[in-house]
């Protein structure tokens, strides 16, 4: 959810009402279990009520422990019982809860938080790690490492090529002077795999001598111009006697 001045995540959001965000959250979610689309739910614990944008800042918000149960945690407890796949941490310092690291790297809102107190079995991803955020603030070394220690499953990096490689020879680093340890790194592979196997039946691609049966068609071409206008309008094709 979010503020009416937070141009950061805008229209990105459901809501600025926290009962509008449960409840759509939840519709979406079954929506896309029944479509056999996996989910993501993102940022916890909550980026609607800053101003800063991530990409360029660190931003530190004040909020306490019962502010976020109260506001911020009651959509992604909700999508949690809804089974969401996977949630995604925000770039966000909460000194309150944390005086050392923001969300994406603490393990007060990873393990205990969300493995803990909410009991989420699901994946745990990272928000873009390139981002100014965390580069202002720590090395990409440090971010990587720290990723992983504070327990979460995937590392997400979108924009600098080189950092997945930065990234790996940290970790492989880390792993080698013991501050980093195999039973945790153990813990997100069964984690991921699990899912895989469980969420991704078919992952590959059907072949292109069936995508060309719907490509180009109407249906496509109208699916296509309404995701692009925002005003998508599908007809059921009727069923055959």
């Amino acid at each position: 959810m979010l503020i009416t001045k937070n141009t950061a995540i805008g229209d990105r959001a459901l809501s600025s009402k926290v009962e509008l965000v449960d409840k759509h959250a939840s519709a979406l979610i079954r929506g896309f279990i029944k479509a056999g689309v996996m989910s993501c739910a993102k940022h916890l614990p909550g980026h609607g009520n800053t101003l800063i944008d991530s990409h360029e800042e660190l931003p530190v918000e004040e909020a306490d422990e019962a502010r976020l149960e109260k506001v911020e945690y009651i959509p992604f407890k909700k999508a949690f019982k809804s089974r969401i796949d996977m949630v995604m941490m925000s770039h966000i310092k909460f000194p309150k809860l944390d005086n050392q690291w923001p969300a994406s790297l603490s393990s007060f809102f990873i393990e205990q938080k969300i493995r803990n107190d909410f009991r989420y079995r699901g994946l745990i991803i990272t928000d873009d790690l390139d981002m100014k955020a965390l580069t202002k603030n720590f090395d990409k070394e440090t971010i990587a490492v720290q990723s992983l220690k504070s327990g979460n499953d995937l590392l997400l990096y979108c924009n600098e090529p080189e950092s997945p490689q930065i990234a790996h020879d940290a970790i492989l680093s880390a792993l080698a002077q013991g501050t980093l340890t195999k039973e945790r790194l153990q813990e997100s592979y069964l984690r991921i795999t699990g899912v895989k196997k469980e969420r991704l039946t078919h992952p590959d691609p059907i072949p292109f001598s069936e995508a060309i049966k719907f490509i180009g068609t109407e249906e496509n071409k109208a699916l296509a111009e309404g995701l692009r206008t925002g005003k998508v309008t599908i007809e059921k094709t009727p069923e055959k006697q």
